[in-house]
Order: C-alpha cells, then sequence, then structure tokens
C-alpha cells in the first residue's frame, strides 16, 4: 500500500469548532439561570487579568476584545498562567478522592500494548509500551516471534518524556529510518537518519517541518519534506504558518543546501505534501487550500530528472485521496458525486473525466479508506460508526469481507501490493487495543498482540442509541454503563462530542474511561454532524453557515440522556478537546441549565480572531471567517468567547490548555477562561488548568496524562457529588 498523503486538513482538524444558523450579528438570548450548586459555599477568589478597551469593527458591527493582552506571552500573561495555577491546584488539592483516582489510574495504566508493525525489508517495525513509560519505544525484528531489539527509544532523549517520536519513514531495503521528533507537545518537528543496524544516527538534521513527513525515493539516498519559512524569534508557537514548499534533502548534506522541488508563492495558503509512490515512479503532491475542504492531487514523475509537476486534480471541487498506482493508471478515492466515497482508476495519459473508470462503487457506508496490500484493494467503512472491513480485486471486485472480533473499530490495513500479509488493530469501548496480523491470500485474521488490563471488560456493557436533534434529524450515540445500572435519572454522566472535520468519533478503549465506568459514570458519544460518521454530507450538514446543527444535535443528546433517566442535569457532565472544545464553550453558553459540570479541552473560543493564529488560517474552510459579513454573523453567534453574559450561573468549569499548543493557540483558553471568571453569576468554580511543557495533544507523557485525567475526574466528583467509596475514595488506593 502506498501511505495516504499526510493531510493538513485532518491534523487542523483535530481541532474543530462548531456553528451557528443565526443570521443575527447580535448575541442570542440567554436562557434562565440555575440555582447554584449547593456543593461550592463561597465563591474563588481569581486572578485579575490585564483588561483593555480593544474594540474591533467587524463589518459595521462594533465586538469589544477585553482580555486582548493574554494573547500575548508576556510577563503579565505568565503571572496571571501561575495565579490560575495556583488557584486550580488549591482547590483540586482539597478534592480527597484525588489521591485515589490517579492511583487507579496509575495501576490499569501499567500494561503493556503495541502498534502494528510496519514491514520494510523484510523487517517488522513496531512501538511498544511496558506501561507506564512516557513514550512508546520503537523496536524492530525480523521475526515476528521475536521481542527484536530497541531501534529509538524517545524516553531517553529528555528525563521528563516531553519529547515524542512524530512520524518515522524507512528505506525499501529497511536500512535507514528518517524519524521526526516533537517537544514540548509542539506540532514543529526535528527530522534526523538513523542507522537501522547500528542505531546510531547519521548528521542529517531537518528543521522546520510541521504537518508532513519525510519519503524517499526508491534508491534510498534522500527524501522529500515539507516545511515551512523560520519563524521570526519568539513567535514559533504564534505565528501563522504559510507558504508550505516541498524540498529533497540528499543524504549526508546540510539543510541549506536542500532542493527546492515545488513551491507556490502565489498561493501562500495552500498545504503542500509529497509522497513517493512505492514503484518509486512518481512524487505525488497534495494540495489543501486553507479555505476549502476541498482538495488537489499534483503530480511529478521522478524517472526524468527535469520534469514538471503536473496538476493532474486541480479543480478543487472535492476531495481526493491517492491510494495508489499501476503504472501510469493512478487509484484515487474521492467523494466526488458520491458524498460516502468511492475510488477511481484515472490513466495520467489521458486524464479528462470522461476517461475515468470506476473501481469501487459508492455505497450506504462512509469510505474512510482504502489500502493496496497483498496485490487486493482493502476497503474501510464505516456502518453506523462501526467500522466494516471488505476486500476488492484490484478490478473492483468484492472477494470478502474481513471479519473482525465484534463490534467496534479496526484500523491499519497498511503495507505494499508484494506483501502478503498485513496488520490491524481492533478495540472497543471496554476492550482494549489488541493487533491482529491478516493473511491476505487465506483471508484470516489471528492474534498477534493482546493487552492484559487490570480491568473486567464483562462488567459493563455498550449500547448504540437513536435520537432526533431540534431539526428532526436522526443521530447516533454510543453509551456505556455498568451492567445492572438503574436508570433512575442520579448516575453521574459524562456525555462527549466533537463534530467537525469529517472526523467521526467511533468505539474506542480508554484507561481514562475505564476508571470513570468503575467510579459508576454513565460514558456516552454522540456521533454529531460536522463529522464523519455518514460522508460528506453529515460533514456538510455541521459546518460554516449551518454549524449550529452541531450544537443542536449535543444538546438534543444530553436533553435524551435526562428524559431517559440515564442521568439528570445535577449528574451530567460534559466533554470535548479541540473543535470539541469549542463545542462544549458554545453548548455552555447556550443552555448553562442542562449541565451539572463542564470540560471544555484545548478549545478554540474566539472565533472571530482563530484564523490569526499557527494554522488556525486552515480552519477556515470548515468554519468560515469573520472577514465575510454572512459568516461573521454565523460564527460571532455562537463564539464562546463572545457570548459570556454577566451575572449568569455557568455549570462548574475546568478549562484545560497547554503553554506549547501551537495547535490551537492557549490564547483561546485564556480569554475564555478570564472572561467566564469575570461573568460567573454564581459560586460555581471556573478554574483553567495550564500544563507546562506540553502541547495539543500529541505527544503528551503518561505521566502527564495521567495527571490531567486525575485532576479532570476529581473535579467531576466533587461537581456531580459522585459516591466513589469502595472504588478509590481513599489515598493511596491500589
Amino acid at each position: 500500500m502506498h501511505r495516504a498523503l499526510v493531510t493538513p486538513l485532518v491534523l487542523v482538524g483535530i481541532v474543530g469548532l462548531v456553528a451557528c444558523q443565526s443570521e443575527q450579528a447580535s448575541k442570542p438570548a440567554q436562557p434562565s439561570a440555575p440555582a447554584p450548586s449547593s456543593a461550592h459555599v463561597a465563591r474563588l477568589a481569581y486572578p485579575a487579568a490585564a483588561r483593555s478597551d480593544t474594540v474591533d469593527d467587524y463589518h459595521g458591527t462594533k465586538v469589544a476584545d477585553p482580555y486582548r493582552g493574554l494573547e500575548e506571552y508576556s510577563d503579565a500573561t505568565n503571572t496571571w498562567i501561575e495565579a490560575e495555577n495556583k488557584v486550580t491546584f488549591g482547590y483540586l488539592e482539597t478534592i480527597p478522592e484525588r489521591a485515589g483516582i490517579k492511583d487507579r489510574l496509575t495501576k490499569l495504566w501499567n500494561f503493556e500494548r503495541y502498534t502494528p508493525p510496519e514491514i520494510e525489508g523484510g523487517s517488522y517495525f513496531y512501538t511498544k509500551n511496558n506501561g507506564l513509560q512516557n513514550q512508546n519505544v520503537l523496536y524492530v525484528t525480523d521475526r515476528l516471534g521475536e521481542e527484536g531489539r530497541v531501534l529509538l527509544d524517545p524516553n531517553t532523549l529528555r528525563a521528563d518524556g516531553t519529547v515524542a517520536l512524530a512520524g518515522t519513514s524507512i528505506t525499501e531495503d529497511g536500512k535507514l529510518m528518517a524519524y521526526g521528533t516533537a517537544e514540548a507537545g509542539s506540532d514543529w518537528n526535528i527530522w534526523k537518519v538513523r542507522d537501522v543496524a547500528t542505531g546510531k544516527d547519521l548528521p542529517d538534521e531537518i528543521h522546520w517541518v510541521k504537518f508532513g513527513g519525510a519519503s524517499w525515493t526508491k534508491d534510498g539516498k534522500g527524501f522529500f519534506y515539507s516545511r515551512f519559512d523560520e519563524p521570526k524569534p519568539g513567535e514559533d508557537l504564534k505565528a501563522a504558518n504559510k507558504s508550505q514548499k516541498i524540498f529533497y534533502h540528499v543524504l549526508g548534506t546540510r539543510q541549506s543546501e536542500d532542493k527546492l522541488v515545488y513551491d507556490r508563492k502565489d498561493q501562500p495558503e495552500w498545504y503542500l505534501v509529497g509522497s513517493v509512490t512505492d514503484d518509486g515512479h512518481y512524487l505525488v503532491i497534495g494540495v489543501e487550500p486553507g479555505a476549502k475542504i476541498e482538495n488537489g492531487l499534483f503530480y511529478k514523475d521522478l524517472t526524468r530528472p527535469d520534469a514538471p509537476v503536473v496538476e493532474l486534480l486541480n479543480k478543487f471541487d472535492a476531495k481526493y485521496e491517492f491510494v495508489d498506482n499501476d503504472g501510469t493508471t493512478f487509484w484515487v478515492k474521492s467523494d466526488l458525486d458520491a458524498p460516502r466515497g468511492r475510488v477511481w482508476a484515472i490513466d495520467t495519459n489521458h486524464p479528462e473525466r470522461a476517461n475515468w473508470r470506476e473501481v469501487i462503487p459508492q455505497t450506504g457506508d462512509a469510505l474512510q479508506g482504502v489500502s493496496s496490500v497483498g496485490n487486493k484493494l482493502i476497503a474501510s467503512y464505516l456502518h453506523d460508526a462501526q467500522t466494516r472491513v471488505r476486500v476488492y480485486t484490484t478490478a473492483g471486485k468484492w472477494e470478502k469481507d474481513v471479519e473482525l472480533p465484534g463490534i467496534g473499530t479496526a484500523g491499519g490495513f497498511g503495507g505494499k501490493r508484494k506483501d502478503t500479509e498485513t496488520f490491524y488493530s481492533f478495540t472497543s469501548y471496554t476492550v482494549p487495543g489488541a493487533v491482529y496480523r491478516y493473511d491476505i491470500a487465506a483471508g484470516k485474521s489471528e492474534l498477534f498482540k493482546q493487552p492484559k488490563v487490570d480491568f473486567n471488560p464483562g462488567a459493563y456493557t455498550t449500547e448504540q442509541v437513536f435520537f432526533k436533534s431540534k431539526d428532526g434529524t436522526r443521530v447516533p450515540m454510543f453509551i456505556t454503563y455498568k451492567r445492572g445500572m438503574k436508570r433512575d435519572g442520579t448516575n453521574p454522566c459524562l456525555l462527549y462530542g466533537y463534530g467537525g472535520f469529517n472526523i467521526p468519533l467511533t468505539p474506542g478503549f480508554s484507561i481514562g474511561n475505564a476508571v470513570w465506568l468503575e467510579m459508576g459514570g454513565v460514558y456516552c458519544v454522540a456521533n454529531l454532524r460536522g463529522g464523519g460518521e455518514y460522508g460528506e454530507e453529515w460533514h456538510k450538514a455541521g459546518m460554516k453557515l449551518v454549524k449550529q446543527n452541531v450544537f443542536d444535535d449535543f444538546i438534543a443528546a444530553a436533553e435524551w440522556l435526562i428524559k431517559n433517566k440515564y442521568t439528570s442535569t445535577p449528574h451530567l457532565a460534559i466533554q470535548g478537546g479541540s473543535n470539541g472544545g469549542l463545542l462544549i464553550g458554545a453548548c455552555m453558553t447556550q443552555r448553562p441549565d442542562l449541565y451539572g459540570a463542564c470540560l471544555p479541552q484545548v478549545g478554540v473560543m474566539d472565533m472571530l480572531r482563530f484564523q490569526k493564529f499557527t494554522v488556525g488560517w486552515g480552519w477556515v474552510g470548515d468554519y468560515g471567517s469573520s472577514d465575510k459579513p454572512d459568516e461573521f454573523r454565523a460564527l460571532y453567534a455562537y463564539s464562546p468567547y463572545h457570548n459570556l453574559k454577566k451575572g449568569t450561573c455557568y455549570p462548574p468549569t475546568l478549562v484545560t490548555t497547554a503553554d506549547h499548543d501551537d495547535r490551537v493557540y492557549p490564547a483561546h483558553s485564556f480569554k475564555f477562561a478570564a472572561a467566564l471568571q469575570a461573568a460567573q453569576g454564581c459560586d460555581n468554580p471556573v478554574l483553567i488548568r495550564i500544563e507546562t511543557r506540553a502541547g495539543h495533544g500529541a505527544g503528551k507523557p503518561t505521566s502527564k496524562r495521567i495527571e490531567e485525567i486525575a485532576d479532570m475526574w476529581a473535579f467531576l466528583v466533587k461537581s456531580l457529588k459522585m459516591n466513589v467509596q469502595g472504588v478509590v475514595a481513599s489515598p493511596g488506593h491500589g
């Protein structure tokens, strides 16, 4: 299989946001506020954030931005951060269950886990974590039955575990590995080259790489990579990243000598990521305009030294994903006139649309990905947010379905057309990810690695329900809980959502959620519009001017859970990260009366200025932009930062972010927290937890992840008045 191109749209999609149908520039009316929680008898004293009289004019509408100063990394901002963390951790330290929760998380987290192996040069490359290692360790072996040897241990790169492996690319002969590292959670990567046999690094070093990996030429003499220009000093975590370029690095030379392969000075907002086809013939370039959700595919013939870049698909009229090629014929997955996806065969000698041949037609399920391995096309679908995998011939004839271990999520199926085997992982809400080997010729799976966790999945059950949103749309939701649970409205319930960037939420195991279930909690995941559960139509039904559909879906999910007595408002918490952080911010400002606690994580909270920081401009295709009058009105109507109303009683809220988040600039959370604290009309706590030497989430050390989850669950225990005695109540519980 030719690896799918790393798409910046997906990467920024990990930040998604939600939108509003309202065409009014005025803010929506606030519902009546709930009574203050009796669990909090004294209002906390919050640090004073510097205010200004900053006012912006958006198409004739004056909008105040009193906390603009928190966008700057200044002494005043740093002082405010330290003071906020002091209040937050002072509050969390008073919760007696906190230590027990951390102990239980630590015990459950201590299990051996693997990723599906990748095959290169007859060797198998995979990562493993012994349990509590901060970062996964990369291994290589010549035989599947052997443990292999350590090729790269990121835990040795920094004592606190904050340097993570960000990507690898191995030569076809398996002798050299290019690898990227990310420090302190930043999206910036440094790429180096390691000799696989000796484990020693070569002198090569590549800087200022973000949203793109390395792709070797067939001869192993060098690799292509994408990079941005070096930011101005002190601006690396804030400045907008534009004008991405593709370079070729010759092994053994300095980065300054690298050859510029492709650059579009006329299109600074194009993401450009190149990948070499498995036959070594072409460099395929994925092109994503930041202002559109559609993309293009270009290519360069590597057999001709001065071959130009050919704009194969340049209309930006749909989404295109290169799968593999058979000589001059490219197999391309696309949603062109097929919102749930299909596969085309395009002859580059005759690329006109009339000459395209449909290989895999659209079905009733959403096509998520296609790999070319073992001379087959393996297609992964979502059926009501659950994985289905089908095997086709390269001519497009269906042969069989892959028999999966159950209802859940499968991922992997990588490799090359010549391979006879592939690997995949399978997981569900109560079963940790196991790795399977799939024999392509026989069409059979066998267990490769099975994690052993101190958790009893048989004690819990997952059901899928469907509820109606405000406009009557049928929306699915997964609910996981302890068997025998009484539906009497008293159960602590955590409702999670995302709803954006065509990204689906599918079943997956989490130690944090396992502990939540052990504590008597109900865990719910709503598959909101804006995501990718049902293809492009589902995505477009929750973006730009109709983003309010996403909030309506989530609010309807909460109301359904309450109506059906799974929980009630005092016992219901909501959680979401990145795009989901926006979701929580919007829903808690629109319906503060509906929830017992809120956990907005690394969220996009200022919808009028998000495009001004780091890669925020790349989200305009999903959200729209305040630069356009109609999109401004929609954004302003739901922007969490701008829709807080002084004197409203907001639910207990714990905002989380990190100082090195250069995906969603942390000032979003800073400004929202400061404004929320100033607006709060009751004694419910409003806290912000600001992690240091961490970013948007990727590569976060195990130790920091455990601490953050322990703090969130402790906050919910107090806010929802949970009784966890006998589970994690006593400090030191193991």
